[in-house]
Formats: structure tokens, C-alpha cells, sequence
């Protein structure tokens, strides 16, 4: 089992920035797909990017592609999600998840494990 735990978000400017971090518990994170998902307010959770266990590959939604970044740290049980560009509709509550498979994270949207989530809001 892995627990999850995001910080990070706030309020930004749109045009602004902001860096997510989720750290995992345990000692096997290099084990486990990484990803990130958002939720806005009256809206479905969405998936935004996610990378494989080694690093080696990443993907994006289209509407983040070319803004963020998903990277990772295995030796610091990490994971990152680099916000550029914001605009006000990527406001949402930011949500980290983890599977050992990469086909939850990226197919379907059913990650075995989630965080708590984070607040990312971006003013006009």
C-alpha cells in the first residue's frame, strides 16, 4: 500500500506557475505509474498527466500539453507536476494517484490510490 500526500497549490495569476509535489509513503514508489488528476467545481475528475514507474515516459491531456511537466524523483519517493502558463480554467482541486499498472492511470482513470488533493486556483 502507498499513502500519498500533495502540497503545492495556491493562488496564482493567470500567465503564473506553481510546482506540485506529491510524496509517497513506502519503499517501493519506483514500483508504482504516477499521475496526476484535477477536479473543477461541478465538473468530473479529469486526467492531466501521468509517467511511468522508471521515468522514462510521460503523457498529457491535450489541454495541459506544452504547459506542464509530470517528473519524478524514485530516490526521493516524489513526484512533480510543473504548472506553466496557468489560465483561470485550470483552476480545480489537483489530485496525485498511484498504480502499479500504467493502464489505470492513463486508460482508464481508476488509479488503485489517491491523495487528499490540493487547491489550485488561477485569478483572471
Amino acid at each position: 500500500q502507498v499513502q500519498l500526500v500533495e502540497s503545492g497549490g495556491g493562488l496564482v495569476q493567470a500567465g503564473g506557475s506553481l510546482r506540485l509535489s506529491c510524496a509517497a509513503s513506502g519503499r517501493t514508489f519506483s514500483s508504482y505509474a504516477m499521475g496526476w488528476f484535477r477536479q473543477a467545481p461541478g465538473k468530473e475528475r479529469e486526467f492531466v498527466a501521468a509517467i511511468t514507474r522508471s521515468g522514462a515516459t510521460t503523457s498529457y491531456a491535450d489541454s495541459v500539453k506544452g504547459r506542464f511537466t509530470i517528473s519524478r524523483d524514485n530516490a526521493k519517493n516524489t513526484v512533480y507536476l510543473q504548472m506553466n502558463s496557468l489560465k483561470p480554467e485550470d483552476t480545480a482541486v489537483y489530485y496525485c494517484a498511484a498504480d502499479p499498472v500504467w493502464g489505470p492511470l492513463r486508460v482508464s482513470g481508476t488509479p488503485r490510490y489517491w491523495g487528499q488533493g490540493t487547491q489550485v486556483t488561477v485569478s483572471s
